[in-house]
């Protein structure tokens, strides 16, 4: 067993209880994974990170969901950063990132932490048939082609025609698997569909979003910064969103409002990256004591 310092930092917000939270364990990125996996599920938050030295980055970020690693996540990559800048790990206005998904630019301007995602990839057309069953709406509740999409971590986006589909949206595991294996994916090792509308919460917002995620994560996620950079892509990529940069909200029905700006990179038709920002707000911090050798 060994100490580890850590931070509990709310995401995509400049206040207490907002936005989505995510515990930082500052050096933890020598931990085995099924202790990563345990520390998520005792936490019950939706993901953690784990810090460590790079040969490639200033800093190797490894990502754990309640389930799992993945190679990269937009909350974390921002509560991160705050709880290193927080602090003092952090000298200047610029920060690379080592992640699974490639190196992530970081750039701070005042309380905002902006992150460069990966260039789109743009993968299959999935039957609206299919998601509106995982999802528990009609078919015509979905109004236009939803397709995977991935800055970093691949969701099928999923556009509603208004508030009212988004609120109804209920996530049905069956069908969520069965949508998983006409992809290729076993059980539900697929992230779950990223559902957006071109309204947002506020008057300051251009899309409201939501994700509704399966067991042993939590039923929903406050903000998701990897899918925004996704969904913002599909957004341009479609036609749906005619500002080069726009504020995308989550969260507000689940009283964590959380607020980040998108800012496209490159033309339309060759993307090279998708800047997310927004501000993250260290709640707590101390110190865990766990296992270096397996859970």
């Amino acid at each position: 067993m060994s100490w580890f310092d850590f931070d509990w930092v709310d995401a995509f917000t400049d206040r207490a209880f907002g936005g989505n939270g995510c515990a930082v364990v500052h050096g933890g990125a020598v931990l085995p994974e099924d202790v990563c996996i345990a520390y998520v599920r005792e936490t019950s938050l939706v993901e953690c990170t784990f810090t460590g030295p790079s040969d490639i980055a200033d800093t190797r970020v490894r990502y754990f969901l309640a389930s799992r690693e993945i190679p990269f996540a937009g909350h974390p990559t921002i509560a991160t950063v705050a709880a290193m800048r927080a602090r003092g790990l952090v000298s200047g206005d610029t920060l690379a990132l080592e992640t699974g998904a490639g190196i992530v630019e970081i750039r701070l301007d005042g309380d905002e932490i902006e992150m460069t995602q990966v260039a789109p990839v743009f993968g299959a057309m999935i039957p609206a048939d299919l998601v509106s069953e995982g999802i528990g709406l009609d078919p015509d509740a979905i109004v236009s082609p939803p397709q995977m999409v991935s800055t970093g971590l691949p969701f099928c986006i999923t556009v509603l025609r208004d508030h009212e589909a988004l609120r109804a949206a209920r996530l049905n595991i069956d069908a969520l698997r069965r949508m998983a294996a006409s992809q290729g994916y076993s059980g539900t090792d697929m992230m779950e569909p990223f559902l957006v509308t071109l309204q947002g919460a506020t008057d300051q917002g251009d899309t409201f979003s939501r994700l509704l995620m399966a067991p042993p994560s939590p039923p929903e996620d406050p903000f998701t910064g990897s899918a925004t950079g996704a969904m913002a892509a599909y957004l341009w990529r479609h036609g749906l969103m005619q500002k080069d940069s726009f504020v995308a909200e989550q969260g507000h029905d689940m009283g964590r409002p959380g607020r980040a700006t998108v800012t496209r990179v490159g033309p339309v038709d060759a993307m090279t990256g998708v800047k997310v920002a927004g501000k993250g707000f260290v709640l707590m911090r101390g110190q865990v004591d766990l296992p270096t050798e397996g859970a």
